[in-house]
């Protein structure tokens, strides 16, 4: 198969999520392509059998580049498509509270990629997210709308900046590998 993994990524977080996901899928066999969103049309993703199309959460939704160009593709194409998101919040399987800001910042991310499979006609065959460090002014947005509570922020800010770790990019490359397996 011919595979590209293309990623919006600000921070380096998402980059390094698409660098697990090519390492584990480049070992297969397969065409594998390693390319930034601005590297990338439309038109272009029907140049390959499968797109993993990864980017940082932004504004609780996918990043606009990583939109504009999902919104671009025609009606029906060939390629199947697989997402991946970095986001600052916790994961959704850490707690209630967890899983509230992890809806509330960051589940529109997976909403995004299923819309438009849907309405573009694009098979989908999975997607695959972890926390990623915020930069300083997310940090401070953070801090001062969504976890004010000094005790709550100090915890939060000490894992969340570990992110994405040896485990996170593990699992990336495990989830890629899965949705080899279902090609």
């Amino acid at each position: 198969m011919k595979i590209l993994i293309t990623h919006f990524s600000q921070t380096g977080n998402t980059a390094k999520v698409a660098r697990a996901i090519y390492e584990a899928v480049s070992s297969r066999g397969h065409e594998v392509y390693l390319r930034e969103i601005g590297e990338v049309t439309a038109e272009s993703l029907s140049d390959y059998d499968l797109v993993y199309l990864g980017s940082t959460c932004h504004d609780t939704d996918l990043a606009k580049p990583v939109k504009r160009l999902v919104e671009d593709v025609g009606d029906s194409p060939a390629f199947k498509l697989v997402g991946f998101v970095t986001h600052a919040t916790q994961m959704p399987e850490e707690g209630e509270r967890a899983r509230e800001l992890y809806e509330r910042w960051a589940g529109n991310c997976i909403r995004s990629f299923r819309r438009v499979s849907e309405e573009k006609q694009i098979e989908f065959l999975g997607y695959f997210h972890c926390q990623g460090a915020p930069s300083p002014p997310i940090e401070a947005f953070i801090h001062n709308t969504i976890v004010t509570d000094d005790g709550e922020w100090e915890t939060y800010i000490a894992e969340a900046r570990e992110h994405p770790n040896k485990e996170d990019l593990q699992k990336a490359g495990e989830f890629a590998r899965q949705v080899l397996a279902k090609c």
